[in-house]
């Protein structure tokens, strides 16, 4: 994979000790993506429960988003700096904060800050990947890190009917300790069974590059969230894309100057990274957009013809089966890159998905079609997000895995945000009456449906450019450049 390749197998302990690894970092992967939908059963609440305006609770889902974007690349470069585990430490610690924080508020700005410190620890997903690829046996290291990848999702679909079953049975608050209890075991366990990489580039951290980052990110994110509310005419959502354009060019200047950056802009240029994210964002799109959708469907009152009059609870646990396909598939995945290689796995989860799509178009009447969808979506989601890691870490050297992985869960994230910004300005134009009321109307969802569909088809053309490639991810006769001498931990500490 690169000069630095991840450590053959020894005899003795460390079949047991990868094993360990592997399960605590995806358990601690599962524990972070959860906050993605741990709020979603009490949204409809949270302006009675904070005695705030239903626009101001909106960012108890806004701030974590916007956050998470941020975090992610910041703690990857960190990570790769003072040492991975450390720095997924500190994100688990500020999950913990931000739990402990969300659970003792009762008004809308402590919530928001305990939202928005539960954000700052998504990098905890690419930082695993990057420690695997540090200490796993070289066997062991595909299946591995798929299975981190898809942890993104699994945490999502796994967390919605849990969350349901709590606010329903529970106080609201109880969703925080919840979490909070969560990381807290996986920070124990982190800290008990996952060694610290000795793979650093050592250097100083570019603050300049992670303020210019951080604000256009914000403001091309709060756009893309909020200009549903605010008019996508209006003179604050234009200003807000004005400005992250302007921003983020003044960044990539700054980034191509700096000795160094907090994104390598040129390894990101090289054509496998460069395509691998741009497919990243396409899937991205297709995977939210059956979030987007199911739930709804489930949910809305049978009378409508369309509707099937599900609770929330319901509605997750129709979702949770894909997180759970998404697990299964990860060594599935693993085995179709190591014999075919990284971009025909990807290629091949693209088409699963656009599938599963394609069927939920023609099945939508009964409950178990949407199950079934779920997980054919599901599949296809656990191909592609297995591949993209093997993809990433064997086109940059072990020093930067986790910077390139950060920035590749940040592409994912920005696809979802806009296929969530689509699919709202889809279904506010095909609305259907329903009483006094105005609901999204099935030609809408089909439509959603159909544009996840092309989501998914131009992740699998943006893949089929990808270099062809050898059964490690990499294209024949390619070189990486050459890897820095290791910083040992000692040093660093």
């Amino acid at each position: 994979m690169s000069d630095t390749p991840a450590r053959p197998a020894s005899a003795g302990s460390a079949p047991p000790r990868s094993n360990a690894v592997v399960a605590v970092l995806a358990f601690a992967g599962i524990v972070v993506s959860l906050m993605q939908t741990l709020v979603i059963p009490i949204v409809p609440e949270l302006p009675r429960l904070l005695n705030a305006s239903s626009s101001n609770t909106a960012w108890a889902v806004t701030a974590t988003l916007l956050a998470a974007a941020v975090a992610t690349p910041v703690m990857g470069r960190l990570g790769d700096m003072y040492g991975k585990r450390r720095m997924l430490l500190v994100s688990v610690v500020m999950l913990v904060a931000g739990s402990v924080t969300a659970a003792l508020s009762d008004s809308l700005t402590p919530m928001i800050v305990g939202r928005v410190l539960q954000g700052l620890a998504a990098g905890v997903i690419p930082l695993g990947i990057s420690i695997m690829r540090d200490e796993l046996p070289a066997e062991r290291l595909g299946s591995a890190t798929a299975l981190m990848s898809a942890s993104l999702g699994v945490g999502g679909a796994l967390g919605l009917p849990a969350a349901a079953l709590i606010a329903d049975n529970f106080d609201w608050h109880v969703l925080f300790w919840t979490s909070a209890a969560l990381g807290v075991v996986a920070g124990v366990l982190v800290l008990t069974l996952v060694p610290e990489s000795q793979v650093r580039t050592g250097g100083r951290f570019d603050l300049v590059g992670g303020v210019g980052m951080a604000a256009g990110l914000v403001c091309l994110l709060l756009g893309i969230s909020k200009g549903a509310d605010w008019g996508w005419t209006s003179g604050t959502t234009l200003g807000l894309f004005g400005v992250a354009v302007v921003v983020l060019l003044v960044w990539g200047w700054w980034e191509l100057r700096v000795g160094q950056p907090l994104v390598d802009l040129r390894a990101t240029a090289r054509r496998q990274v460069l395509v691998t994210n741009l497919a990243s964002v396409a899937v991205g799109f297709a995977m939210f957009a059956m979030s987007l959708v199911i739930p709804q469907m489930l949910q809305l009152p049978s009378e409508t013809g369309y509707g099937l009059g599900q609770s929330m609870l319901a509605a997750g646990l129709v979702m949770a089966p894909s997180g759970l396909v998404m697990m299964a598939t990860a060594p599935v995945s693993a085995a179709v890159s190591k014999a075919k290689g990284p971009k025909v796995t990807l290629m091949i989860g693209a088409l699963i998905v656009a599938a599963g799509y394609a069927l939920n178009i023609m099945l939508m009447d009964q409950v178990w079609h949407f199950v079934l969808v779920s997980c054919v979506i599901g599949a296809g989601v656990g191909f592609t997000y297995g591949s993209m890691p093997a993809l990433i870490m064997s086109a940059v050297p072990a020093s930067e895995t986790a910077a390139a992985n950060s920035l590749n869960t940040l592409m994912r994230s920005i696809g979802t945000s806009v296929a969530s910004a689509v699919a709202g300005v889809i279904l506010a134009q095909l609305t259907t009456r329903f009483g006094a009321f105005s609901l999204p109307s099935q030609d809408g969802f089909r439509t959603v449906l159909a544009v996840g569909a092309g989501a998914a088809l131009l992740a699998f053309v943006v893949a089929s450019f990808l270099p062809r490639q050898n059964a490690a991810g990499q294209a024949p006769g390619s070189a990486l450049p050459a890897e820095p001498e290791p910083i040992p931990a000692s040093a660093k500490a």
